[in-house]
C-alpha cells in the first residue's frame, strides 16, 4: 500500500499570496508617498514626506524578492510562463524602482541638484506603480501558451485593460499612501494628506468600477465565474463589502480619524485581492495551468519549506522591529541624513 504523500501546494499557495499581498501593502504605501512626493507644497513638507518613509522604504521591498522566488521555486512551470510574458514591464518597474532608490540616497548628498533627485523619486514612484499594474493587468487577461511554453509576443502584455489597471493602482496606491501620511503627520501637512486621499478615492472608485466592468468580459471562463451558480454566490459580497469601505474611507478622509484612512484603505486593497483570488482560483496561470499543475516536485517543496519557514518569523520579526521603533509622527527636526 502507497504512503499518503503531504501536499505542500496550499502551504506554498499561502505563503506566496500572503508574501505578494504584503509587497503591495506595504510596498505600495511607500510608493503612494512618493507619487504624491511630486504635489508637496514646498522644500519643508517635501522633507517630511521623505522623511515618513525613510527608515523602512527599503525593508518594504523584501516581499518583492521572497514574491519572486517562491514563484520561481515552489510553482516553476508558471515562473517559465508569466515572465517572459511581463519581462519589459517588470524590467520597467525594477528599473524605475532602482532610480527611486538611488534618487532617494542622493537627494540629501547631492543638494545643488535636489530638484531634479526629488521629480527623480516622484516619476519612479509612478512608473513603479503603473508598471506593477500593467502585470496585473497582463495576469488577469492570460497568456498565449504552446504546451507548457509561453508563446505570446513581449508587447501583448501591453494592452487598453492593463494600462487601466496601470492608472488604477497607480491612485490605489496614492491612497495608501495618503493614509500613512495621515498617521505619521500633523496640521497643514496631514490636511494636504487628507485632501489628496479624497482625490485618490475618486480614483480608485473609477478605477474599480471601470476594471470590474470590464474583466468579465475577457474571457468566457471568468464570466461563467461571475455570473454561474453557485460563485456568485461566493463572490456577491466582495462589491458589497468593499462599497462599504470606501464609504468608512470617505468618511475617515473627512473627519479627525489619523488610524482610519490607512486602515480602511488597506481593507480596500483586501477586498480587490480577495475577488481577483476568487475569479482565478486555483488557477496560477490565467485558464491554462493550475497550482497543482504547475507546482514544483514534492522532494523540492520540502526542500525549500524548511528554509522558508525558519526565514520568514526572521523577517516578519525585524519587519515589526523597524515599524514600532520608528512609530509616532515625523518631526522636522528628526530625520533620515
Amino acid at each position: 500500500m502507497s504512503q499518503p504523500v503531504l501536499d505542500f501546494v496550499p502551504i506554498w499557495t499561502l505563503i506566496l499570496g500572503v508574501g505578494v499581498f504584503l509587497y503591495v501593502l506595504l510596498d505600495g504605501f511607500d510608493l503612494g508617498v512618493g507619487i504624491l512626493y511630486g504635489f508637496a507644497p514646498d522644500r519643508d513638507s517635501r522633507n517630511l514626506v521623505m522623511n515618513s518613509i525613510a527608515p523602512i522604504w527599503d525593508g518594504n521591498e523584501t516581499w518583492l524578492v521572497l514574491g519572486g522566488i517562491a514563484l520561481m521555486a515552489a510553482f516553476p512551470l508558471a515562473f517559465a510562463i508569466i515572465i517572459p510574458a511581463v519581462y519589459f514591464p517588470v524590467l520597467i518597474m525594477l528599473l524605475a524602482l532602482i532610480f527611486r532608490g538611488v534618487a532617494f540616497e542622493f537627494r540629501y548628498r547631492d543638494a545643488e541638484h535636489r530638484t531634479f533627485w526629488d521629480r527623480a523619486f516622484n516619476y519612479g514612484s509612478i512608473l513603479g506603480a503603473f508598471a506593477q499594474g500593467v502585470v496585473l493587468g497582463a495576469f488577469i487577461q492570460g497568456f498565449e501558451t504552446e504546451g507548457r511554453h509561453f508563446a505570446g509576443g513581449s508587447f501583448d502584455c501591453f494592452t487598453p485593460f492593463s494600462f487601466l489597471t496601470g492608472a488604477a493602482l497607480v491612485f490605489g496606491y496614492s491612497l495608501l499612501g495618503a493614509g500613512w501620511l495621515i498617521l505619521k503627520t500633523e496640521g497643514a501637512l496631514q490636511d494636504w494628506a487628507r485632501t489628496l486621499g479624497r482625490l485618490s478615492l475618486g480614483g480608485v472608485l473609477i478605477g474599480i468600477a471601470a476594471v470590474s466592468l470590464w474583466t468579465p468580459f475577457l474571457k468566457a471562463e471568468i464570466w461563467e465565474r461571475w455570473f454561474s451558480w453557485p460563485h456568485i454566490a461566493i463572490l456577491a459580497p466582495v462589491p458589497i463589502i468593499s462599497a462599504l469601505i470606501a464609504y468608512w474611507e470617505w468618511r475617515s478622509l473627512n473627519n479627525r480619524s489619523e488610524a482610519a484612512p490607512f486602515i480602511a484603505a488597506v481593507c480596500l486593497f483586501a477586498m480587490s485581492y480577495l475577488g481577483i483570488a476568487i475569479s482565478l482560483w486555483p488557477m496560477i496561470v490565467p485558464y491554462k495551468f493550475t497550482l497543482w499543475e504547475a507546482a514544483s516536485s514534492e522532494a523540492t517543496q520540502a526542500f525549500l519549506l524548511v528554509g522558508t519557514l525558519f526565514l520568514l518569523p526572521i523577517i516578519l520579526m525585524y519587519t515589526g522591529w523597524s515599524y514600532w521603533v520608528f512609530r509616532g509622527k515625523v518631526r522636522g527636526d528628526l530625520g533620515y541624513h
